[in-house]
């Protein structure tokens, strides 16, 4: 089986992070059962932190450059994607929407989806399913049926039964890595030319061809 290209897109902003956190136990999950699958896994993170500024000269611009123009290819050419928003007024972050605002809609056409959120309350879990799910079915692609979303007491913290709800994040966690796995493993994804990857020839233009 050749090699499957999954990219973990993260948003969070502080170092470290919840969000990255997330990203990397799934990108673990994923990775996982691709193997018990017999699959070969390569995971590459974006840390869309990292290209914070570019992201808005590229939204100023119209489109991305440098480092920020590989990250979207990276993306355009995954064969699975993880994507994790820290929740901001009970959304998506703006850093998160951008980035993905610079991604065609044809890029992600059929391209299986891991979604997950991480906030400060359980009460905005619902973030995954009114935000971040339409937003991937917008862009044709194929969202897991599990989305994982971890509130602060989640990872065990401050909580009197920290440990039982770490376990459940755990259990979320490898379920939803095994459907994104079974999406993953399910063929070949078939990659859409770019734009610009078969031009038309400047003799035929000027015949008006």
């Amino acid at each position: 089986m050749s090699e499957q290209r999954i990219v973990a897109v993260t948003a969070g902003l502080s170092t470290p992070s919840s969000s990255r956190l997330l990203s990397d136990r799934l990108a673990g999950a994923a990775e996982e059962a691709l193997r018990e699958a017999g699959g070969t896994p390569a995971v590459e993170t974006v840390e869309l932190r990292d290209h914070a500024r570019g992201i808005g000269e590229a939204m100023a611009a119209g489109f991305p450059t440098g480092d920020l123009k590989r990250a979207v290819d990276a993306v355009a050419g995954a064969d699975g994607l993880i994507a994790v928003t820290p929740v901001f007024n009970a959304s998506y972050s703006g850093l998160f929407k951008s980035f993905f605002d610079l991604v065609a809609a044809d890029d992600l056409e059929g391209v299986p989806v891991l979604a997950g959120a991480t906030g400060g309350s359980p009460r905005h879990s619902l973030v995954l399913e009114h935000a971040v799910r339409p937003m991937f079915a917008y862009l044709r692609a194929v969202v897991a049926p599990t989305a994982v979303y971890a509130a602060s007491e989640d990872w065990g913290a401050g909580t009197a039964d920290g440990g039982r709800a770490h376990a459940a994040l755990a259990d979320r966690i490898a379920r939803a890595g095994g459907e994104f796995a079974a999406l993953v493993s399910g063929g070949p994804r078939r990659r859409r030319p770019g734009p610009y990857e078969d031009p038309v020839p400047f003799e035929r233009l000027l015949r008006g061809e």
